[in-house]
């Protein structure tokens, strides 16, 4: 079997991402067919949507380190198999328990999959380009989510077998791409990985404030995605009058090029900025939400997935940035891990909360509550990252202007 070479591997890698992502949004257009054919609540389908980042959690606590032990090839491979199946469950699926298993085997594949896939990135860059690494993962990933609102959307609503061939068609890419990891270097563990054991995630005493900071400013863009993701077709098909799933998938695909954009921004912002931004975004976006079902309009719809692409790209950005920057080092990894762990917790909880007001009291009353409760929170985010985040940023200008003194006292008089 041929081996792809560095070029190759990186982008095989990049491939991974934007697949796991696929994955995670894949049932987007489709739940509104769900429950128009199967007569299912908007509980049931945001409890469907929630299998899939409550599946993700325990694989992150258990399963993080993987990659260390078998390899990033292997993992992701693994990975790719468990979200084939899922798929494929999916595919076939003539009732909600195969949607749920389906979503749980979704959770595992990616869980195994994205973390190796991010690291395989840095492995195979170019030497002198490892920096680029984050920036394409982050691209990808909003490619896969765009993917999964057009490629879904067309099908759905062009194709036969509308509640089908959209996951068979996804199948067959997670195949294509698993064949492609397969002809990536072999990755052997050195002995010093091989002893390693799993470690659970700890937050020092001293970190915890930065804990709290960057753990849920990663939350702010999970809650983002739990409105998006599970209720936006419903949204334009319901308040908007969008009747075409292309042109749904069209408008929501908005929101995964949002995130692009400002993520290759927002390398430049500090990340007091990132915070506040992403804070201010997520709430402005959730109301925008509220008055695109007031008013009934396609192109607020289209404001509302913008901003909220721009406030998920900040807050992710900021956590990242707060708990990868201001962790001890020998805890940073850990740190980061349960950044994602918060996030994928709030999103496995507010979905469905969300989704029960919705399922019990209409559309509008859910978006107004999802806007007040989830807006609530991000207000906290603004608050809690100021906090924590100003005498930090004053600490590093005071060690930058200590560090920059004795060249100043050096330098030749004129």
């Amino acid at each position: 079997m041929p081996s792809l070479g560095t070029r190759g591997s990186f982008w095989t890698a990049g491939a991974v991402v934007a697949v796991a992502l696929w994955t995670s949004a894949c049932p987007t257009m489709t739940y509104p067919l769900y429950q128009a054919a199967w007569g299912i609540s908007t509980t049931t389908v945001t409890w469907v949507f929630a299998a899939y980042p409550l599946t993700l959690i325990p694989v992150l606590l258990l399963l993080g380190h993987l990659a260390d032990h078998l390899g990033t090839r292997v993992t992701m491979l693994l990975g790719l198999v468990a979200q084939f199946a899922g798929v494929l469950l999916f595919a076939v699926a003539d009732g909600v328990p195969w949607l749920l298993a389906g979503r749980a085997l979704m959770g595992l594949g990616v869980g195994l999959s994205i973390g190796p896939a991010s690291l395989a990135m840095v492995e195979h860059s170019a030497p002198g380009r490892r920096e680029r690494a984050g920036a394409v993962s982050t691209a990808v990933s909003a490619l896969g989510i765009g993917l999964a609102m057009t490629v879904g959307g067309a099908l759905t609503e062009y194709a036969p077998f509308p509640l089908h061939l959209n996951f068979f068609v996804l199948a067959a890419v997670v195949a294509v791409v698993a064949a492609l990891v397969l002809c990536m270097p072999r990755h052997t563990p050195s002995p010093s990985e091989g002893r390693r054991r799993p470690r659970t995630i700890t937050v020092p005493r001293g970190s915890r404030a930065v804990f709290a900071a960057g753990s849920i400013a990663f939350a702010s863009s999970f809650l983002i995605g739990a409105i998006v993701l599970p209720l936006g077709a419903k949204i334009a098909h319901q308040l908007v009058g969008s009747t075409n799933a292309l042109v749904t998938g069209a408008l929501l695909s908005v929101f995964a090029g949002s995130i692009t954009l400002f993520a290759l921004l927002g390398r430049r912002l500090h990340v007091r900025v990132l915070v506040l931004f992403g804070a201010v975004g997520s709430l402005a976006a959730v109301w925008l939400f509220v008055l695109t079902g007031a008013t009934r309009s396609l192109l607020l719809f289209f404001v509302a997935s913008a901003v909220a692409g721009a406030a998920y790209a900040f807050d992710f950005a900021g956590g990242l940035t707060v708990l990868s920057r201001f962790a001890p080092a020998p805890y940073r990894a850990g740190m980061v891990s349960g950044g994602y762990l918060v996030g994928y917790a709030a999103q496995g909880i507010g979905a469905p909360a969300l989704g029960a007001v919705v399922t019990a009291h209409g559309l509008m009353t859910g978006l107004v509550t999802g806007a007040a409760v989830f807006g609530g929170f991000f207000v906290l985010v603004a608050v809690v990252g100021l906090t924590v985040l100003t005498p930090l940023h004053r600490a590093d200008r005071a060690a930058a202007r200590h560090d920059a003194a004795p060249v100043r006292e050096s330098a030749p008089a004129e």
